[in-house]
């Protein structure tokens, strides 16, 4: 596996740590939201990598080795020496829903021989468990996924990617892995605390959130947030919902996309299921940057060969909590799985990974997740 990387910050020229040619490389870019909307940054990458698969994703925050960036853009291109991979994208504008479009994309995949697929999605108007749903429908379906839902800053405007062309809205991107010889490892994890009373969803529709024992939740929810209220949707970061579907399941994290007043209801990044359990979380510095340790532990275990390139998807939420030690968490990572890896990511909107140990996806909020190739 050869692994070229450089960024380019706001108005300035790429850096280039190392840039040996590659043939047919797969690249990921991922950047600031206004810097993506640049018409000239596709031919830009184009003129780079002419055979590229040039992969793009808006994000809050760029990962590349131990360092987070902002108003900038990373770029890792990836040749594989013995794995073979395919992309399939496709529009939310052209399905009905999310779940058939995550279905129409597994169809157009060789499933008998599929890994793993990593997916970079839109933020904005993908419901991240519908469109896992759909990716894991398919006949004859048993690839891992791993991947994220794209960022727009704190800002929740609006999110960008694209596969081979200029990013844009509502697009999802599939990297599809063939081949035997690649080991693919992942694992997620929080560091976030459940606090107060826990509360039963009593109206939801989808991935929209309208009452919580009864009572309308964005009341319930400003009600708790006091004079930070008035920062919604971004505060809603800092205080997440752990949601348990029954006694059985595992509990996920669900964090806050936007708010619709007039509804008196809160859209979030994935399914709100009836009768769910719900309660408030919490999180510090120390306990998010424990998370991506443990992350790094889990993802780790069991693997035969050390990795070569570690995708790192974190959220926004845990950025905003870490504030001046956002790198923290990444260090943390790098000190676990060596230096010899590459380190390349995002912070994002939605986190998508297995449990550790286990094959069927989860959409995830608030959580370190990562995904460990090598060949």
């Amino acid at each position: 596996m050869k692994i070229n990387q450089a960024k380019r910050l706001k108005g300035g020229v790429w850096e280039f740590g190392q840039n040996e040619p590659l043939q047919e490389p797969l690249v990921l870019i991922f950047g600031d939201r206004y810097l993506l909307e640049s018409k000239d940054l596709f031919n830009e990458v184009k003129e780079l990598y002419p055979k590229g698969h040039l992969v793009f994703g808006s994000t809050s925050g760029e990962i590349m080795e131990t360092s987070v960036y902002e108003e900038s853009i990373t770029l890792t291109a990836i040749e594989f020496e013995k794995t073979r991979f395919t992309i399939v994208s496709e529009n939310v504008s052209n399905h009905d829903d999310i779940e058939k479009m995550g279905l129409a994309i597994s169809n157009r995949f060789d499933k008998e021989q599929l890994r793993h697929m990593f997916i970079v999605s839109d933020g904005s108007f993908v419901n991240g468990s519908d469109l896992i749903d759909g990716l894991e429908s398919a006949d004859g379906f048993s690839a891992s996924i791993t991947g994220g839902l794209c960022g727009d800053g704190a800002r929740f405007e609006k999110t960008l990617t694209s596969y081979n062309e200029n990013p844009k809205q509502g697009e999802v991107v599939a990297i599809g892995f063939y081949g035997g010889d690649l080991e693919v490892s992942y694992a997620n994890f929080g560091g976030w605390t459940p606090f107060g009373p826990e509360r039963t969803i009593t109206k939801s529709e989808g991935n929209v959130l309208f009452e919580i024992d009864g009572k309308p939740a964005l009341d319930l929810y400003k009600m708790y947030l006091g004079d930070k209220a008035n920062e919604l949707p971004k505060a809603a970061l800092l205080y997440p919902l752990t949601v348990q579907q029954n006694d059985e399941s595992e509990p996920l994290v669900r964090t806050i996309l936007n708010i619709d007043e007039e509804e008196n209801s809160m859209i979030l990044a994935g399914d709100m299921p009836m009768n769910a359990k719900v309660q408030l979380m919490m999180s510090t510095v120390d306990d998010i940057a424990e998370g991506a340790s443990n992350a790094a532990v889990l993802a780790m275990r069991d693997r035969k060969n050390k990795p070569e390139l570690a995708i790192l998807v974190s959220c926004v939420g845990r950025k905003l909590v870490l504030d001046q030690r956002t790198e923290d968490e990444i260090e943390e990572v790098a000190e676990i799985i060596g230096d010899q890896a590459k380190i390349a990511g995002f912070y994002s909107y939605g986190e998508m990974a297995p449990f550790a140990g286990k094959n069927e996806c989860q959409l995830h909020n608030q959580t370190m997740t990562l995904t460990l190739l090598s060949e």
